[in-house]
């Protein structure tokens, strides 16, 4: 299988420790960071994907808007740069502890943290990366 994340749930991934905006969301999140922990392939998307499962139905959810799909963008230029190449919708990304491991050292410095200006989980990310990325559920 297949987990589809859109481009800036590719930075959420790193810091995701348990926290979320429902119980329905976090149960999902967690069988998610398994998967990825496990290192099954991901698929980059457009939208709503496999993390805002349980957002989808609600029309008033924040994965619906257009600041949602501007942090994807400056995700995608971001992580692009960091990795040497574009990441265009439909790109396949196999998780590696390397991947993750280059991705969180980019995070805390900030290098790659474009699309997270405004978002209300940065204070919490913020604290995660500089405690050491202890507790984060997909694997380091």
């Amino acid at each position: 299988m297949t987990v589809r994340l859109r481009t800036h749930h590719l930075l959420c991934i790193l810091t995701y420790v348990g926290k979320g905006y429902s119980q329905a969301f976090v149960e999902n999140y967690e069988a998610i960071s398994a998967r990825l922990s496990a290192g099954e392939e991901i698929e980059l998307v457009a939208g709503p994907d496999d993390i805002c499962g349980p957002l989808k139905t609600d029309p008033e959810a924040h994965c619906h808007g257009e600041s949602v799909v501007e942090r994807d963008r400056a995700a995608a230029d971001a992580v692009g740069r960091l990795l040497g190449s574009p990441l265009p919708l439909g790109a396949r990304i196999t998780p590696t502890a390397a991947l993750f491991t280059r991705l969180r050292k980019n995070f805390s410095t900030g290098e790659i943290r474009t699309a997270c200006l405004g978002c209300e989980w940065s204070a919490l990310c913020d604290h995660v990366a500089h405690g050491g990325y202890l507790g984060v559920r997909v694997a380091p």
